[in-house]
């Protein structure tokens, strides 16, 4: 049995900087490793279901029709400043009156159907790594391997901003870190139009 190259393609392309690893670190920062599994969880989920609906051929569809494309960029877009912008915002209410809490599964998965990188990974694996198998078997190969490696990567990132954390223990620290992911985030959003 030899090395199956689509997973080092899926761990680089999901394990790169985009607005689920700018979410996953601050989400962790903010609410700790534990309180983020559900939104870990529901990354995993969304993304096994986007690849497996890829290499049945959804992906396919969607570039065939521009308009399509286009609405899913804007929606993912609006989403994504939306979330920098409740993450900016946050910053300045005291934790103890915040009522901030980490994504839930649901929220997370939905997240992922509008998630441009996700949709752009899964299109180019289908593309670049498919067996020339039937499409339901295509599209189960794509799920497990893209939602396998990615509740490990999502783990790493969760842990990582529950860790980072530890290194911004004063106001001003916090404030400055959270300020930057809320400008990653911003970015993650301009880049889809790119």
């Amino acid at each position: 049995m030899s090395f199956d190259p689509l997973y080092l393609f899926v761990l680089v392309g999901l394990a790169s900087p985009g607005p689920n690893i700018v979410m996953l670190l601050a989400s962790g920062a903010r609410f700790g490793f534990r309180r983020t599994l559900p939104h870990v969880i529901g990354i995993a989920l969304g993304v096994a279901v986007t690849a497996g609906l890829t290499g049945l051929g959804l992906g396919a569809l969607i570039l065939r029709y521009p308009t399509v494309s286009f609405g899913l960029k804007l929606l993912a877009a609006g989403w994504i400043f939306y979330l920098g912008y409740r993450l900016y915002s946050s910053l300045n209410v005291p934790k103890s009156e915040s009522r901030d809490k980490p994504f839930t599964v649901f929220e997370a998965v939905l997240f992922q159907w509008v998630n441009p990188k996700v949709w752009a990974v899964a299109m180019a694996a289908a593309a670049g790594y498919g067996l020339g198998l039937p499409p339901a078997h295509e599209g189960l190969r794509l799920a497990l391997t893209f939602g396998g490696i990615n509740l490990f990567v999502c783990l790493f990132y969760a842990n990582a901003g529950n860790w980072l954390a530890k290194f911004f223990d004063t106001p001003v620290l916090w404030h400055r870190f959270m300020t930057v992911m809320a400008a990653l985030m911003a970015l993650s959003g301009l880049a889809i139009f790119l």
